[in-house]
């Protein structure tokens, strides 16, 4: 008796829904497998970059998962927390206060600052649901303006500046760039030591996985689990007793204090703070790594935030050096990797809206073929 084969449908399917569900990540594996060897950089040269770009970038990044839990989407109003934090280290910049001391005095400063922005952009989004992303992109460019006023009009007339290091030579006003050298990498260095030629700095990394571990748990709070019910169905959330509102406005307030909190951990290891132009594209960035690490605009895990860090900042290392290579122009690097930047986010966005329409469709199609089984 002869057996027959049948072919395995359902394990091509599953390899093609794989690799269309990871087409960015996969996409940017394919753009470092390239870049990598011919931009000359040695592996532990690499390895140290990256390390440290981990260590500056991966709290920010973390920031972003509580809004998408909460359904809000991608939170590019996490630029205000960025600024708050800014703002908390211009005047720890003016009491001369350095070191981990300054550091942990400009978190606590920046806390009330991000609370109240969080607050404001919270009550804005819950009046433009459904457009939650546009939204928070224009209220940060709204508050960019109004923090532009304070730091190069108010701070020194109105709000008492008193350094000189830091204030414009017509005596108000804050210059460029504030010097944070006297900060530099002060927690990275902490506790740090080498493997193979590659610093480890063991506090950073500590801090990390504590916010990591504190996702998790929270995820498994009261508040976290109607988060996630606000995040899969608000009328439903609704029906079961949940304040919806309320609950979104959280999850962004807590999204900016960690924000603000991670941008002070983003500019101790750059060691300089470029006053109005820091702030700018951190959450256009954060968020394009959060995408290159395989998230989407509903779901987002700490796997796709380290991912992420690693894939997107490979290319940000090792595109320029590849462009003069190929090319002989270095510019043609730092093009590609800002259009690589916005591109992605364009790209997921774009995949997303399609997945969502194909599904509201195969509802449909399904809700038609139930009601002509009744009929």
């Amino acid at each position: 008796m002869s057996v027959k084969t049948v072919p395995a449908k359902g394990a091509g399917k599953s390899i093609g829904s794989f690799l269309a569900g990871n087409s960015v990540p996969i996409m940017f594996i394919l753009i470092c497998a390239v870049c990598i060897p011919v931009s000359g950089f040695s592996f532990t040269y690499l390895l140290n970059e990256i390390m440290s770009r981990l260590g500056r970038n991966a709290f920010l990044i973390l920031s972003l998962l509580i809004p998408i839990m909460a359904g809000m989407g991608l939170n590019f109003g996490m630029t205000l927390g960025a600024m708050a934090g800014e703002i908390a280290l211009i005047f720890v910049s003016d009491w001369q206060i350095w070191g981990i001391p300054g550091m942990v005095l400009a978190m606590i400063i920046s806390v009330p600052f991000s609370v109240l922005l969080g607050l404001f952009c919270g009550k804005i989004l819950n009046m433009a649901k459904g457009r939650e992303m546009i939204t928070s992109y224009i209220i940060s460019f709204f508050i960019n303006g109004v923090y532009q006023l304070i730091v190069l009009y108010m701070m020194g007339p109105i709000i008492p500046i008193s350094h000189s290091s830091i204030k414009l030579p017509r005596g108000y006003g804050i210059r460029n760039t504030v010097s944070l050298l006297n900060m530099r990498q002060s927690l990275d260095n902490a506790v740090s030591f080498r493997i193979a030629g590659v610093k480890i700095p063991v506090i950073t990394l500590l801090i990390i996985v504590c916010m990591c571990l504190l996702i998790i748990w929270f995820r498994r709070t009261k508040l976290g689990q109607d988060m996630r019910a606000v995040g899969q169905d608000m009328q439903v959330a609704k029906d079961a007793g949940i304040d919806v509102e309320r609950t979104r406005i959280i999850s962004i307030v807590i999204s900016t204090v960690l924000a603000g909190l991670g941008m002070i951990i983003y500019l101790q290891n750059m060691g300089n703070l470029s006053t109005y132009s820091s702030h700018s594209q951190v959450g256009m960035f954060c968020i394009a790594a959060l995408l290159v690490g395989g998230a989407s605009v509903d779901k987002a895990s700490i796997g796709n935030v380290f991912l992420g860090v690693i894939l997107f900042h490979t290319m940000f290392i090792v595109a320029p050096n590849a462009g003069t290579k190929i090319t002989g122009d270095s510019m043609i690097g730092e093009y590609f990797r800002v259009f690589v930047s916005y591109g992605v986010i364009t790209v997921a966005l774009v995949m997303y809206e399609t997945k969502k329409r194909r599904a509201k469709a195969g509802n449909g199609r399904q809700l038609q073929l139930e009601q002509e089984a009744i009929k």
